[in-house]
């Protein structure tokens, strides 16, 4: 973990991404070797990433919201990681010291399996918008 975090810190990781691969409990209970990869982490990474590098002082918020959002975009060449005038309004407003416990029974997304249930976090997104538009407010999905 600490060669994972000096290698974000320094460039050789140059992002922060998930990897969202819901899978059902029975599709994960078996060898580890024959378990399908990944987890739902669309849910929990801000507020892992927040409690386990920011809150520790370990990165800023500068330097998160670059290996999370900005870099990402660079490097896939996406319309975003920017607030440029022109650029597609994809935002997301976080609350750095909202405290809140993972609870996967509580996911939006249907997959629930994850390393992080029961993980008492800091911070957390408050509101995402798309083009935009918000999509999620205080935890609840917008309707259309």
């Amino acid at each position: 973990v600490e060669a994972l975090r000096a290698a974000l810190k320094d460039g050789t990781i140059d992002a922060i991404v998930t990897d969202h691969a819901p899978h059902a409990p029975e599709e994960k209970d078996v060898e580890f070797r024959n378990a399908p990869n990944g987890f739902c982490g669309l849910e929990t990474s801000v507020g892992v990433i927040l409690t386990e590098l920011y809150h520790t002082g370990l990165f800023t918020i500068n330097e998160i919201v670059d290996k999370m959002s900005c870099r990402p975009a660079e490097l896939f060449h996406l319309d975003g990681g920017t607030l440029r005038e022109g650029s597609s309004a994809n935002i997301t407003i976080l609350d750095l010291d909202k405290e809140w416990v993972v609870d996967s029974s509580k996911f939006y997304t249907r997959g629930k399996v994850t390393p992080f249930n029961g993980k008492h976090c800091k911070g957390q997104a408050a509101a995402t918008m798309v083009d935009g538009v918000f999509v999620m407010k205080d935890g609840v999905v917008c309707k259309k």
